[in-house]
């Protein structure tokens, strides 16, 4: 996944979700946050990011927030390239899931399922998988921890997909970690102990609870390797 037309800046202030200010040069600009996380780790005054320039005169902001300098980690934030690095590799074949030993006949983002829209859908020629996603910027020493507050929705999908594989579905959740050399990846129990639970319930069940990493680089992000899972 790469992104176009990259500006080193300095961040300043994220005054609400959607909206950060940085400075480029001496001169101050709003851009859109693509991540509606906490991400206070990260969004730092002083901390260098890097944002990417629209092509687009009619957009609210002319900048987008992709990637903060962490000290000697670069870290991609950006919620929406998650998805379509999952999707990516599973069409080039590079990404293979476990337990889905069967050439991929349908592949289809975002379908529904009971009361969730999942991030992806695949079927076999005689397996059915849903796929739901979720990116990882939360680490300490190391260690990656989903989430960064509380995710009620979140939870509804981990239910979700413990539904449909005790009706015969294959489930995955996938964590991408939107960094590399990670020691490992849990999930977040000091800040939602519940989704920490149901996850793993859903792992006891059968879903498979799988996490990668990434290479990131500032103008773009690729899925990298599997990295260890402790639930």
């Amino acid at each position: 996944m790469k992104y176009n037309k990259m500006i080193k800046a300095k961040f300043i202030e994220r005054p609400n979700r959607f909206v950060a200010y940085c400075d480029i040069n001496g001169e101050i600009e709003k851009a859109h946050v693509k991540n509606t996380g906490k991400c206070k780790e990260l969004l730092v005054p002083g901390y260098d990011v890097y944002l990417e320039e629209s092509n687009n005169p009619s957009r609210a902001t002319k900048y987008s927030l992709i990637a903060v300098q962490k000290g000697d980690r670069l870290i991609n934030m950006d919620s929406q390239v998650t998805n379509k690095m999952v999707y990516a590799s599973l069409k080039d074949k590079s990404l293979v899931l476990t337990g889905f030993d069967e050439e991929i006949t349908l592949l289809k983002p975002e379908k529904t399922y009971g009361n969730s829209r999942f991030d992806i859908y695949i079927e076999g020629t005689t397996k059915k998988a849903f796929i739901e996603i979720k990116g990882c910027t939360l680490e300490i020493d190391g260690v990656v921890k989903f989430p960064d507050a509380k995710t009620e929705r979140g939870l509804k999908h981990v239910k979700e997909l413990i539904k449909a594989r005790e009706e015969g579905y294959l489930a995955y959740v996938i964590f991408v970690i939107q960094m590399e050399n990670v020691l490992y990846f849990t999930p977040n129990i000091e800040m939602h102990k519940e989704f920490g639970d149901v996850l793993k319930e859903a792992n006891e069940k059968g879903v498979k609870v799988l996490a990668y990493d990434s290479i990131v680089n500032i103008d773009n992000i690729k899925l990298n390797k599997p990295v260890e899972v402790v639930l």
